[in-house]
């Protein structure tokens, strides 16, 4: 499955983690808040554009969906690709 391949790659990196952190905490964050929250609470510094092609990564391998209110972008979660993974794995004991 090449989807899950991209979900793997996405999980991969810790900043792309923390974005889906704060997704978890808080859907419907702008690039502004999530830059934010990045540097709050994370202590992590990058540049918006840094974490823009972060978010990329994200959406690309549907784990970040994005919708437009107005001229702002709002980034939501989507967990499907996850369940996914579980879905063909999953833990029995």
């Amino acid at each position: 499955m090449e989807g899950m391949g991209d979900v793997f790659r996405a999980l991969a990196d810790p900043t792309r983690r923390q974005i889906l952190d704060e997704l978890v905490i808080r859907d419907g964050l702008t690039l502004f808040e999530i830059c934010a929250r990045l540097m709050t609470v994370h202590g992590v510094a990058s540049t918006r554009q840094a974490i823009s092609q972060h978010l990329a990564v994200l959406e690309e391998a549907d784990l970040v969906r994005t919708r437009r209110v107005g001229r702002t972008k709002i980034h939501d979660l989507n967990s499907a690709p996850l369940r996914a993974i579980t879905d063909r794995w999953p833990i029995t004991r």
